[in-house]
């Protein structure tokens, strides 16, 4: 053996001390290796002169030594490392190039590149200086893709914790981040409590990314309930083409209610640079004529509406020139302008479904405003939009041929394959899921607002802004991988939290919308897509918020199993008690952006930007919708005005922040000992309402529960103090608020609504 054995002039081999061999029967001596050398790990006895000798046997690997590291204590690994003849071969390459020969415990956990081997004075390898590998990218060409979905997301955190790495991508290899086999084994055990689904060892090997374990773990979950969905093929162009059930809702309302800007999409974005707007231009034109959903109208035939393709629809970017206006004034006069833009509706059956219009500010700087109709588009749409927007245009300035690949399939494929698919038997699996889940829930959540709910349902919306600290967002994500839960399940239980707080219901729905995006094939398209989940909650005051988080992971877990089913199907099964007062089945929203869209280049001279806008619309009463960007969160509160102030909605953003710093800090607490009081309100609790001279309850228990309140006939409610005070008059909406902001006090103190 070359690695230890020595040739002397006599022609014979010697060998050193510790080398071991055996006789073979023909007399022969069979080196196996040093003994010095060899290993146990994870029960198994390895000698790494024999990993050595195979990846010796690699065209691009020059010098190697294997060594079993313990950087951790309890935990050896091991490591290889490599002087390679020219180019570091990728550990993929090595990787697959030992799983030929050895068996999978002894193919290293890590490969770390070298100039050359450190060597002692005396010209043998110096062991103690080999370098701790880093478990992170290894592959440097691997570029890290955030978790795009809650299945990726809870499986990147499993890898996070089991191997100590701070991120990992969904392309990430759990081998090539550290993993080995005993690994491994946890990593399936954690697979089981978090999915309920039986995943064999086999398959983390052989799909060792995030991203290739969650289509295991899909297609686990989906044959444990016989409902392996069939593949979205093209459909015949020959008939008439169906609607999504998603569209046919929208359509519907549509008919009700013509002309309505309830459903646009407006997204304005900031250009900064030299725009070449023709280029722009025939970009957006290139987008459209990629997406048969940007050139569909939408025609009633014999009764029934359809999909009517267009073979072009193409539009023209309007310009609006601000200059001539004082710099300071531009800005607002585009906002103002393109607000009421937002709101023009669209007509569905016309087209075309897609709008854009640019406002110049200056030379170099325009504002433009990207509109789409819900019924063709949804957020992650307008990803793919702004995407392909910037490869076709730095095409168009270059003068290049469009880099972007052909699309096999279209929204109206997926449309007509919803149709086929969801009947029958799938059909009644995921119908027979959400009847039981959501039998007797509560039809309304009963928040204290400050005016009584209108008969019908408003949707004027304002909302409140807030920010996280950054040891805050810290604290929430290191949580939510503590307890083997999403970023999203933490966010949705804290906000559950606080609504349990603020009503005393122990019986919560809350929707959540889902891209729904959970196949492949549809992920480059533009369409509606996005679904609705209800999320249903049941918590008491003695529920310490770990248990609330493990209850909210499974039902949402069991929810993704069952997005499939329409929301607008869902209502029509269900048929809850329908108030036009309010929405069915639930009243207010949860949201989490965690790809948000960030700066990008369209050329080496244009770059693009969000711009915020409010567009004065609240769908719902009350939607908290959650911003990840990086490593920091931040928020907003949407919400009814004709239920709900300002301040109030200002006070509960507060009263959210206070209890979820509380519930990360001590997950363990019972919800109801756990405090949603600002440090402004516990000032005043402590100081002004601790004042002996004026009493807590004289002022506001007498004043307003302890008091006769009678009708006037001009509509007023005309209070009585119940000490003998004089009567005061005040409209209903007054007394209602006063007593709501006495109910929010009382609520932060861990009183129910009940006492």
């Amino acid at each position: 053996d070359p690695h230890s054995a020595i040739r002397n002039p006599q022609s014979t081999i010697l060998y050193r001390t510790g080398d071991l061999a055996r006789y073979l029967a023909d007399g022969a001596i069979e080196f196996l290796g040093r003994t010095d050398h060899q290993v146990k790990i994870h029960g198994f006895r390895i000698e790494l002169g024999e990993i050595d000798a195979v990846l010796a046997g690699h065209p691009a690997v020059d010098e190697v030594i294997t060594l079993a590291r313990e950087d951790q204590p309890g935990d050896k690994r091991l490591v290889a490392y490599i002087v390679p003849v020219d180019k570091a071969p990728a550990p993929a390459e090595l990787r697959a190039h030992l799983q030929e020969t050895l068996p999978s415990y002894m193919v290293p956990s890590a490969f770390v590149v070298l100039e050359a081997l450190p060597l002692t004075p005396n010209g043998k390898v110096d062991r103690a200086a080999l370098p701790a590998p880093e478990y992170t990218h290894l592959d440097t060409a691997a570029r890290y893709v955030a978790p795009r979905s809650p299945d990726e997301e809870i499986l990147a955190g499993v890898f996070s914790q089991i191997l100590h790495v701070a991120r990992v991508g969904v392309h990430d290899s759990f081998f090539e981040l550290g993993g080995h086999s005993l690994l491994a084994t946890q990593v399936t055990s954690r697979l089981r409590d978090a999915f309920g689904v039986e995943l064999p060892l086999r398959d983390l090997f052989e799909a060792p990314t995030v991203a290739g374990l969650a289509k295991r773990v899909e297609v686990a979950r989906h044959s444990a309930r016989g409902l392996v969905a069939p593949p979205i093929e093209p459909a015949p162009r020959t008939d008439a083409l169906p609607l999504s059930f998603a569209q046919q809702r929208l359509w519907f309302l549509d008919q009700l209610e013509p002309d309505s800007p309830l459903y646009n999409i407006p997204a304005p974005v900031r250009l900064l640079g030299a725009l070449d707007v023709a280029a722009l231009e025939a970009s957006l034109n290139g987008v459209i004529a990629r997406h048969e959903a940007l050139r569909t109208t939408f025609q009633t035939v014999n009764g029934a509406a359809v999909q009517v393709i267009h073979d072009a629809l193409p539009i023209t970017v309007p310009v609006t020139d601000l200059r001539h206006l004082p710099a300071q004034e531009r800005e607002a006069a585009a906002q103002r302008q393109m607000q009421v833009s937002a709101q023009r509706p669209f007509n569905l059956a016309a087209g075309p479904l897609l709008r854009a219009e640019l406002w110049r500010l200056d030379n170099e700087a325009y504002i433009a405003l990207l509109n789409m109709h819900h019924i063709v588009s949804d957020d992650w749409s307008l990803g793919v939009l702004i995407g392909e927007l910037g490869a076709l245009y730095m095409a168009h300035v270059n003068e290049l041929p469009s880099p972007l690949p052909t699309l096999t399939l279209q929204y109206a494929d997926f449309a007509h394959w919803q149709r086929n698919w969801l009947q029958g038997e799938a059909l009644e699996t995921q119908l027979a899921y959400w009847r039981e889940q959501l039998q007797g829930a509560p039809p309304l959540l009963e928040l204290p607002t400050d005016r009584p709910r209108p008969a019908v349902q408003t949707f004027r919306g304002a909302q409140v802004t807030f920010e996280l600290p950054a040891e805050l967002s810290t604290a929430v994500k290191t949580l939510s991988q503590a307890e083997g839960a999403t970023l999203f399940m933490t966010l949705l239980a804290a906000y559950q939290a606080m609504l349990y707080r603020y009503t005393g219901q122990t019986d919560l729905s809350v929707g959540t919308p889902i891209a729904n995006r959970n196949r492949s094939e549809i992920e480059p398209l533009i369409g509606f897509f996005v679904n609705t989940l209800v999320m249903r909650t049941r918590l008491d005051s003695s529920l310490p918020f770990r248990a609330l988080l493990q209850g909210v992971r499974d039902a949402a877990l069991g929810a993704y199993a069952h997005q499939d089913i329409p929301f607008e199907m869902l209502v029509d099964a269900i048929q809850p008690q329908r108030d036009m007062s309010h929405s069915p089945l639930f009243q207010v929203m949860f949201v989490l952006q965690n790809a948000p869209r960030q700066m990008q280049a369209l050329s080496s001279d244009l770059r693009l930007e969000p711009v915020t806008a409010d567009d004065k619309i609240a769908r719902f009463d009350l939607t908290l919708t959650m911003v990840e960007d990086g490593d920091h969160l931040s928020g907003a509160l949407e919400y009814n005005v004709d239920l709900f102030d300002a301040a109030t909605i200002e006070r509960m953003a507060g009263h959210f922040q206070t209890l979820l710093t509380n519930l990360a800090a001590e997950p363990e607490r019972p919800l109801a000992a756990v405090s949603m009081l600002t440090a402004a309100e516990q000032a005043q609790l402590l100081g002004a309402w601790n004042d002996t001279a004026v009493d807590f309850p004289d002022r506001c228990v007498h004043e307003l529960f302890e008091a006769q309140v009678v009708a006037a006939p001009d509509k007023t409610a005309l209070v009585f103090g119940a000490a003998g005070a004089g009567a005061q008059q005040l409209t209903y909406a007054e007394l209602n608020a006063r007593a709501n902001q006495l109910a929010h006090h009382l609520h932060s103190l861990g009183v129910g609504p009940e006492t």
